[in-house]
């Protein structure tokens, strides 16, 4: 079997890059024999995984002017208010690559949660045109994220995985029979241990991820977040670790992390994470801490999947739908308008510390089956090309 996963947008973000890696992984232990293929919008950053049989170049190209393409383009747009050929066109270097495979991913897990996708909706029907397998890998999907062009769009795929409970029974409401319920991939990410760095009390620390994106849909909640940081300080005798995950330009969680460092380094209880980590390493340090406060999703499966007791900053469909399915409830999930209330934010903080042993046996009781779920995946591929077959 020849997969290609695409709407990957490159593994500067940490948990795209947990989702390839976990995913190749998974798939070439259930599926003998199975080659993979990333097309990637920034191949150069997922040169370090290493188990891909290939990665390509599929960042979007523009049209220039005067071309055949760019005529053909503008006539559809200007006659038919069309932009199907000239997204087409544009998805290019994807497309083409459809031929030698047997089955497309579409990887991307948030990317039906940001409005309209058309250039997605384009590859999508290309795919079916040629006869290949549609597979929908890993999704959350708010009900509210829904548009009669979405549905469609959903309605083509011969699979859809999601990757927790809210978005699944929403998918089955909204009539899409052919919706599987499973885990995120990066459940089954390996951890990669690095020395620990100076300031790190073994069993003592707590790691903290802030994100840029939370930042802009809440700006009180930077103010919070430091009332927060101070009452960590005053009332444990823990180290705080800022852990960044995503790096990219205009949406960097290092250069908001390094200004909490800045403010507080004069206590001595303090670090931060480097900024050039893969996934593998900076799950490595998150297994090692004591608890883990975190606004990217992947940085918290990190904590999840090694047993760190979490809580979550600024939710989405995804983070509570994982927090019910491995605790029964949305626990210790707090909403972008909750994280401006500090006084919530100290009171599930210390719901998390003195819950600290509860929460880590749930966790080593429900771990095994999120695991067992994100494999499951696969047997679903393996069957829909049975089937085929």
């Amino acid at each position: 079997m020849k997969v290609m996963m695409f709407a990957h947008g490159g593994s500067l973000n940490r948990g795209c890059e947990a989702i390839v890696r976990s995913s190749t992984n998974i798939i070439k232990k259930r599926s003998q024999g199975a080659k993979v293929y990333l097309a990637s919008w920034k191949p150069e950053t997922d040169k370090e995984i290493q188990n891909l049989d290939e990665v390509f170049d599929a960042s979007p190209e523009s049209l220039k002017k005067y071309t055949k393409e760019w005529f053909m383009s503008s006539i559809q747009v200007k006659v038919f208010k069309d932009e199907s050929y000239g997204l087409r066109a544009m998805e290019g270097k994807t497309i083409e690559r459809i031929n030698d495979v047997d089955v497309c991913l579409s990887i991307g897990g948030d990317n039906y949660c940001y409005g309209e996708q058309p250039a997605l909706y384009e590859i999508d029907k290309m795919v079916k045109r040629k006869g290949k397998k549609l597979v929908l890998w890993g999704c959350s999907i708010g009900e509210e994220d829904m548009s009669e062009q979405k549905l469609r769009d959903l309605q083509n795929f011969d699979l859809i995985l999601a990757r927790e409970t809210l978005t699944y029974k929403m998918l089955l409401e909204k009539g899409l029979r052919k919706s599987k319920l499973v885990a995120d991939p990066a459940f089954t990410l390996a951890k990669e241990e690095l020395v620990l760095p100076e300031g790190w009390q073994e069993q003592n620390t707590i790691g903290l991820n802030f994100s840029p994106l939370v930042w802009k849909r809440n700006k009180q909640s930077y103010s919070a977040l430091s009332e927060l940081i101070n009452h960590i300080l005053s009332t444990t005798d823990m180290t705080i670790a800022f852990t960044p995950h995503v790096i990219l330009e205009g949406n960097n969680d290092y250069e908001i992390l390094s200004d909490f460092y800045e403010k507080y380094k004069h206590t001595g209880r303090v670090i931060i994470l480097p900024d050039h980590l893969n996934a593998m390493q900076y799950k490595g340090y998150i297994s090692r801490m004591r608890f883990f406060i975190g606004a990217r999703t992947h940085a918290t499966i990190a904590a999840y999947s090694t047993f760190v007791p979490t809580m979550v900053l600024g939710y989405s469909v995804k983070s509570r739908g994982i927090a019910k399915d491995l605790f029964g409830e949305e626990k210790l999930v707090l909403s972008i308008n909750e994280i401006s209330n500090i006084d919530i934010m100290k009171r599930k903080f210390e719901e998390m510390v003195s819950e600290e042993k509860e929460i880590k046996h749930r966790l080593e009781a429900a771990i095994p089956s999120m695991k067992q779920m994100s494999y499951r995946a696969v047997d679903y591929i393996n069957e829909l090309m049975l089937a085929r077959g």
